[in-house]
């Protein structure tokens, strides 16, 4: 069991049976009264951000998350809506035990995996509730739209398509075929790591 002071920022709580990532914890107090922890929780299952005010008499149990190695193979194209983005994975050492995760499971990263690459899946009361991917990634540049000169009204940047699918905004240097840098947290451009 946690005290309330020690349900601090990474912790991974359960509130009404429910695993609850923290994002962020503030202990204050008010005037006179007692203190007070304020904490902004994301739903690990449903993703679902929150607040929630721990008092001085509160605690909560620390979830109990385990985690294994899979294989993501690739995912489904041309389903219809309802279940469009189906990903498939694999256990590790199993390549014949075969389950799918759908995107709101696996979270924003998703959209960074490579096939084949194998990838952290969180494990919740038996049941695979979310998947951890590198928080940077190398990804090849398979578009680029040429840099116009003099065109930096946009800041200088353009957005390019990486060799999974997925678009981000990059400098006006970056090129076809480069290899860059991408933070999956932030979706965002880091650094080029090699020339064509």
């Amino acid at each position: 069991m946690l005290e309330y002071n020690e349900i601090l920022k990474g912790k991974v709580i359960l509130v009404g049976d429910e695993p609850y990532e923290v994002l962020d914890a503030h202990v204050f107090r008010k005037q006179q009264r007692k203190p007070v922890n304020q904490t902004k929780l994301r739903h690990l299952i449903t993703g679902k951000v929150t607040e929630m005010a721990f008092h001085v008499s509160e605690k909560a149990s620390e979830a109990d998350l385990s985690t294994k190695q899979v294989k993501y193979l690739y995912t489904k194209q041309g389903l219809p809506a309802g279940r469009q983005g189906e990903r498939w994975f694999c256990d590790e050492k199993n390549p014949a035990d075969r389950f799918m995760l759908s995107e709101e499971t696996i979270g924003q990263g998703s959209q960074f995996m490579k096939p084949n690459m194998l990838v952290e899946a969180l494990i919740f009361d038996e049941k695979i509730i979310g998947i951890k991917i590198p928080i940077k990634m190398e990804l090849k540049v398979t578009d680029a739209p040429p840099a116009v000169r003099g065109n930096t009204s946009q800041g200088g940047s353009k957005v390019i398509t990486l060799e999974t699918g997925a678009t981000v905004t990059a400098p006006l240097f970056i090129n076809e075929g480069d290899i860059v840098s991408i933070n999956t947290v932030l979706n965002e451009y880091v650094e080029r790591v090699d020339k064509k």
